[in-house]
């Protein structure tokens, strides 16, 4: 049988064993291969060599401060080249950030020592991609290189957006029928659920079925505004009005004109900024910082909190007023471990989501499972279980899912079971891991990014 060479593959590596060994091996598959032991000259030999694949180990000694080499140099080829795949090497130890990386873009990861059969398989995969990408065929043709921010770039659609999951729960049975007659309307919602039970998604539903469809619907995370950037983000600044105002902004309420405004979090904004969002909201109108003309906007309004906000008006931490404003239709989302029918279908769905992005070739859950998945708490809920699942399908090689597979434990509620010095480090590695990345490693935690915040200032990270 003859083995088809073709495309170009540039390895990573300091390990000059590993560099000398895949030269050797290489070459079967590939028509040209070359191997650097150092990362500092990776973008002058993208630009030269212009390969399909970058094989590229996790850990260097460079200059590079990001806690993973790795991860930072996955993240600058794939802005400077797109279309070329990158498969991490990776000892068993960094398996976790290998997995990070391929949720950043990365195609795939190998464990160090690794099997040949596996290496070779999961590399080719890699360079057919690239070349289908880019319409080549064995000769080759010019890569369209793309500096970071320089808008030369070939263009790239943002990532699909979840769609609802309504499942066969009865009281995700009684929200639907709420939903069928509110989303036409112009009706203010509340949405109301511990973190994870996809508030977000939901109101990107209600969006979706609305009149204003055509429309933006414009999201804000409003309790992770700083209090000085508050008015600026959400009514906008004409030119001068401080320091870095160096242009006109409109800020979200006029960036949603005509369609829905998503205020998340909204349970987290500080009292004496709550009576300048009500004004907002009653008049329909803003006037930007460092302006007196009032601008009128035409929006729906959409909020979500995993906060009781009647509590917090008994406490005097939330407006009263503001409450009944934001308060027309309230929905309730109920957390996993209430609709457990659902837990495995979506696990299901989860698992062919991630199995397409990841090149997987799973199929499903076996009963083992399924019996895991029906009988855990779920404290993170959707989004635990989508973590939980995706990691699954990463790091399992097998046609099905089975229990042994999930590693619940350290799943999106950690922080819900733990204290102390162990919450301190749970923090301080989901930094580590995330490169700093405060939504990434909310995410990793199964918490808002407020509560991360007051964490990371808590233990003064």
């Amino acid at each position: 049988m003859t083995i088809s060479k073709k495309g170009k593959i540039l390895v990573v590596d300091d390990n000059a064993g590993i560099r000398r060994t895949l030269e050797i091996l290489l070459p079967v598959h590939f028509a040209e291969v070359k191997t650097i032991p150092s990362p500092t000259t990776l973008v002058s030999e993208l630009e030269q060599f212009r390969p399909d694949v970058v094989l590229l180990d996790m850990n260097f000694h460079t200059s590079i401060n990001t806690g993973n080499e790795g991860l930072y140099w996955a993240g600058e080829l794939k802005k400077m080249a797109p279309e070329v795949e990158v498969v991490l090497f990776t000892a068993y130890a960094d398996i976790q950030l290998a997995v990070e990386g391929m949720k950043r873009g990365a195609f795939d990861f190998i464990v160090k020592p690794w099997d040949n059969e596996k290496l070779m398989s999961t590399l080719t995969a890699a360079r057919d991609k690239a070349m289908k990408a880019l319409g080549r065929d064995s000769s080759g043709s010019a890569l369209r290189m793309t500096r970071s921010g320089d808008g030369t770039g070939p263009c790239h659609s943002e990532r699909s957006e979840e769609s609802m999951f309504w499942g066969t729960s009865r009281p995700m049975a009684v929200i639907r029928k709420t939903l069928d007659k509110i989303a036409p309307t112009d009706a203010t919602v509340l949405i109301t659920g511990e973190n994870g039970t996809g508030k977000d998604v939901l109101a990107r539903e209600i969006h979706s079925r609305s009149l204003r469809s055509g429309k933006p619907m414009v999201a804000v995370d409003a309790g992770a505004i700083t209090e000085t950037l508050f008015e600026s983000e959400l009514f906008g600044h004409v030119k001068g009005a401080f320091t870095d105002a160096h242009t006109d902004h409109a800020g979200k309420f006029e960036q949603a004109d005509g369609g829905t405004l998503f205020l998340d979090e909204i349970g987290n904004i500080p009292l004496h900024l709550q009576a300048k969002l009500l004004r907002a909201i009653q008049s329909r109108s803003v006037v930007r910082v460092g302006g007196s003309k009032a601008t009128p906007v035409n929006i729906r309004l959409i909020c979500a909190t995993n906060m009781d906000l009647e509590q917090l008006v008994r406490e005097g931490r939330f407006r009263e007023d503001l409450y009944y404003r934001i308060n027309t239709v309230h929905i309730a989302l109920p957390p996993l471990r209430e609709r457990r029918e659902d837990i495995v279908p979506l696990a299901q769905l989860f698992l062919e989501r991630f199995a397409e992005k990841y090149h997987r070739s799973l199929t499903g859950l076996d009963a083992s499972a399924r019996e895991a998945l029906e009988s855990a708490r779920w404290n993170g809920n959707i989004r635990e279980l989508q973590n939980v699942i995706e990691k699954a399908v990463i790091l399992s090689e097998a046609k099905n899912l089975s229990a042994k597979d999930f590693q619940m434990e350290t799943s999106g509620s950690a922080l819900r079971t733990t204290n102390g010095a162990d919450e301190e480090k749970l923090v301080r590695d989901a930094m580590e891991r995330t490169d700093g990345n405060i939504s990434a490693a909310a995410k990793m935690l199964g918490v808002s990014r407020p509560t991360l915040y007051a964490k990371l200032k808590k233990y003064g990270l």
